[in-house]
């Protein structure tokens, strides 16, 4: 039987885990505003998901750590032959540290993203096949 004073007690405890700060080492990481174009490597058309994809080195070494998928609503190639987008102004997922965060709102980085999914890596060999020949891409 559960006493009143123990009711009491995990209350505050469960009060006081309400409280701390979600900075610490179990808490999962805000994910970052997206970057400055300065950082951005590389830019994929995904033709299924219509969805504009922007890969960023956030350490500036070339490896993806940050992407963001913008909604395409027209596609089109201008007098030059090269793609032009019309997209959403902001993502509607992004990919940060192996998660993956949808933004159904799609009004930015701004904490009401969800997390779809965890431990998932960004696999670029899906925008560049020739990564599994070993041919230079």
């Amino acid at each position: 039987m559960v006493t009143l004073s123990q009711s009491f007690a995990a209350l505050r405890l469960c009060v006081l885990l309400l409280l701390l700060p979600l900075s610490g080492g179990w808490a999962q990481d805000r994910l970052p505003r997206e970057p400055d174009l300065a950082t951005r490597i590389e830019e994929h058309y995904d033709h299924e998901a219509r969805l504009f994809l922007m890969l960023y080195a956030l350490q500036g070494d070339g490896h993806v750590d940050y992407v963001t998928g913008r909604v395409v609503h027209e596609y089109t190639r201008n007098s030059y032959g090269n793609p032009v987008y019309q997209t959403e102004a902001s993502p509607l997922l992004y990919w940060w540290n192996h998660t993956l965060y949808n933004d159904p709102e799609q009004d930015g980085v701004n904490g009401n993203e969800r997390v779809y999914q965890e431990h998932i890596e960004f696999d670029l060999s899906r925008y560049k096949p020739c990564l599994g020949t070993g041919q230079p891409c």
